[in-house]
């Protein structure tokens, strides 16, 4: 991830609307929800939210799928992860943070240090 588009993620949460959209679908994991459970939850119109979701979307944190006549929303846990390598290895000190794969070489890991530099 590059500097532009880490400004264009970040703009598309710096919003209430978006950013509690965004964390409902977080919280959905990977099943996702109907965009009609995510205006009921946030008592929102339709329009309104489709802006919205729009934004989420064109900023790559939230991908869509159709489902008969719905589209369902989900997180993009990639891009998530991408956006937090890049606030880790550009925005924070070697010394405090660090990323690294886990030994199977599935999972990202990051890790906070204290002062002493032990892992917390």
């Amino acid at each position: 991830m590059d500097i532009q588009n880490a400004i264009i993620a970040f703009s598309a949460l710096a919003q209430e609307t978006r950013l509690q959209a965004f964390r409902m679908l977080v919280e959905a994991g990977s099943s996702g929800l109907p965009a009609g459970a995510i205006s009921e939850q946030l008592s929102m119109a339709h329009n309104s939210l489709s802006f919205h979701l729009a934004q989420l979307t064109e900023a790559g944190l939230i991908e869509s799928r159709k489902d008969g006549r719905q589209i369902i929303y989900t997180a993009s846990f990639e891009r998530i992860r991408e956006l937090i390598r890049y606030m880790v290895e550009n925005c924070c000190r070697d010394d405090e943070v660090s990323c690294r794969i886990d030994a199977k070489g599935s999972k990202e890991i990051i890790e906070f240090f204290t002062k002493d530099r032990e892992c917390c």
